[in-house]
This record gives structure tokens, C-alpha cells and sequence, in this order.
């Protein structure tokens, strides 16, 4: 075996404009990991880079440039790859501040060890025999736009949905948790709310004394992270109980994931693995949460169905019952066909169909 590596990059592109906090996305720039084995001819191992614009740690002017240097160095050493030395070839070649490229390059590697069948995981769910419970996305938008996404999701048998807010005017996100809730009790439909760190100080507890009307399960990360003082506050007497999501992006130390949790105490924390560095620093939050009895859930963060692919496969190992964030596979319209479909609000893995990935 002597593994070689490049990259390439993909721009998907949006089906319908996706409203957030932070702005109105279109197109999302990924960057293809592709490796191969210079011994066996037709394996290879796929992975995806995707820093997102204004949160990832790597989202930097010369990412191209940092990703090729890595490369270069992969490429300068014999490797092989087996299951005692996989973190060992991450930590030597990809530092800290990297956290997609880890988790794109550990992806191409898991994949290549996997025979380079897109097999990332080998369990029930990669097997096609079970599927993964999701909640349903709802993205920003006009108070109509808002309540239409709703009721298709609610068409399509999710039985929880998440909803965006922050960027609207809060009264008109309100009145269509207000509308849902007229239709379906809590008992019916489970309602998880993404303010996206867009309250402050002066607002955030009127803000959570209202939406704490609209029996929701939670609300993910109310203000900006950083600021733990106030989030910790914030934990303690919301009426909503809080995850934590951005709030965990950029902490790599073990030590200093368990003071974070410690101090906060949050309800919840959710993870995306592309922006935490991969499997192994997420399966580290997972650990630390479970020893402080905070629950969790995995979310994806816009990838292409190469990135969702590896996230789903890695969640399923766990058997989590809440409800995951893996629902974005749907949103644009140069994806790579994949066996991945959703089907009465879960994803599952159709090994009856194809990848369509060529280099």
C-alpha cells in the first residue's frame, strides 16, 4: 500500500436561497478529497472540505494554499493506513487550526480502509437496514416562506422541526411557532428553534420568556459564543432548555472541552464534525457530555452527500435516539447522486442505488 492524495473544488449550488443569522447563502465552496492506492488499482478513498464562511476556524484566505501543503507532505511519505495508525497520520500532518481538512482527509482514509466502497462506517445503517431518525430544517425567510418549508416538512412525516430565527422580525417567528403549535401540540410535533447566536444581553431572556410558550424541546446557541459568563447564565434560567453548537467550534484540547461543559452546564450540545476536526475530536465531546450527563445530537454543516455520507454512517454507531441534523443533503442541485434518501423524516442508506463520483 502507498496512499497518495489530491483535491479539487466543488461550488454547490443552492436549489432556493437558505436564509441564516448570518446572511443569505447561495452557494457553498467545497473542496474534494480524493486518495488512492498506488498498489491496487481502482480504490480509492473520498472525503470533503467545507469551511463555511464566517464560522469554520480554517475559514481562511489561503485555505487552498494550507490544504495543498498538506497534501505535498502526505504525498512526500510512503503511507499506509490501518486502524492503529490513523489518528497518528492526522496528528502529524494536519494541524489544529485545519478542522475540515482533518475530517476530510480521515473520511478518505476511513473510506480507503473500508475497500473505498463509500463505506465509512460498516454498521446497520450503512447497511441499508435501518434508518436515522432527523428533524426537519426550516431556513429563514418571509413569515409565508417560513410557514410553507413547515407545512411540506410536516407533509413529509417529520415529526420534529427545527426553525431558524433571529433575522426576521421576532413577532412574525413567533406567530408561525404560534401557527404550528395551533395545528400540532407537543405531544404531536417536537419544535427545536437555531437563533444562531442573534440575541444579546439586553434581549435574550424577554426573548426566551416568549418562545418558552411554544413548548419547544430547545433552542441552539441564543447568543454569540464566547461569552460564558452570560451563557451559563443564560442555561440556568432559560425556560428553553439550550445547546450549545457554535459555542464548541475551535476547542480542540480534551481539557479544555471539559471545563467548557463544566462551567456552562448546557442542556444540550450539538456537533458537526467538519468544523470540531473530525471523528475522533467529536467522539471526545461525546464522551465528556455523557460523563456530565448533557445529551447531544450530530448535525451536519452543509457538506456535499460525500461529507453527510461519513457524518450519517458515524451517528449511527451511536444509536442516539433524539432526533439528528442530517437533512441537508437536499439542498442543492449539483449534489452527487448517492445512496442516501430520505424517507418518512429519516435517512437511509439504499444500497440499490450508485455513487455517481469519478476524478
Amino acid at each position: 500500500m502507498s496512499l497518495k492524495i489530491a483535491f479539487k473544488s466543488h461550488n454547490l449550488l443552492f436549489r432556493k436561497q437558505a436564509g441564516t443569522s448570518r446572511g443569505v447563502l447561495t452557494s457553498k465552496n467545497s473542496r474534494l478529497i480524493h486518495i488512492t492506492d498506488t498498489e491496487k488499482e481502482g480504490i480509492s478513498g473520498f472525503g470533503e472540505c467545507g469551511p463555511l464562511p464566517g464560522l469554520s476556524v480554517d475559514d481562511i484566505p489561503d485555505f487552498d494554499r494550507q490544504l495543498q501543503s498538506v497534501c505535498d507532505e502526505f504525498n512526500a511519505f510512503d503511507l499506509e493506513v490501518f486502524p492503529f495508525n490513523l489518528q497518528i497520520i492526522l496528528d502529524q500532518l494536519v494541524p489544529p487550526h485545519l478542522p475540515s481538512v482533518r475530517f476530510g482527509i480521515e473520511t478518505a482514509l476511513l473510506d480507503i480502509m473500508h475497500g473505498g466502497r463509500r463505506i465509512i462506517f460498516d454498521n446497520h445503517f450503512s447497511a441499508g437496514q435501518t434508518g436515522i431518525l432527523m428533524n426537519g430544517l426550516i431556513w429563514m425567510g418571509s413569515f409565508e416562506d417560513m410557514l410553507q418549508q413547515a407545512e411540506e416538512k410536516l407533509a413529509q412525516d417529520f415529526t420534529t422541526l427545527k426553525l431558524k430565527v433571529g433575522a426576521i422580525d421576532f413577532d412574525k417567528e413567533c406567530a408561525i411557532l404560534q401557527r404550528i403549535r395551533e395545528r400540532y401540540p407537543k405531544k404531536k410535533i417536537t419544535l427545536r428553534v437555531d437563533a444562531n447566536g442573534a440575541f444579546d444581553g439586553t434581549n435574550v431572556s424577554e426573548r426566551l420568556n416568549r418562545l418558552g410558550q411554544y413548548d419547544l424541546h430547545s433552542i441552539e446557541q441564543p447568543v454569540m459564543a464566547g461569552q460564558h459568563g452570560l451563557m451559563k447564565a443564560v442555561c440556568a434560567l432559560s425556560p428553553v432548555p439550550v445547546a450549545l453548537d457554535e459555542e464548541l467550534i475551535g476547542i480542540v484540547g480534551y481539557r479544555e472541552k471539559f471545563d467548557l461543559l463544566k462551567k456552562i452546564n448546557p442542556h444540550y450540545i450539538i456537533l458537526k464534525p467538519s468544523l470540531l476536526g473530525g471523528f475522533q475530536q467529536t467522539t471526545e465531546w461525546i464522551e465528556i457530555a455523557v460523563r456530565l450527563g448533557i445529551n447531544w445530537w450530530i448535525t451536519s454543516a452543509l457538506e456535499s452527500n460525500i461529507g453527510l455520507n461519513a457524518i450519517a454512517q458515524y451517528t449511527a454507531s451511536f444509536n442516539n435516539p433524539l432526533p439528528q441534523g442530517l437533512g441537508t443533503g437536499q439542498l442543492y442541485q449539483n449534489n452527487f447522486d448517492s445512496p442516501l434518501v430520505v424517507r418518512n423524516g429519516r435517512l437511509f442508506y439504499d444500497n440499490s442505488l450508485d455513487w455517481n463520483l469519478t476524478w
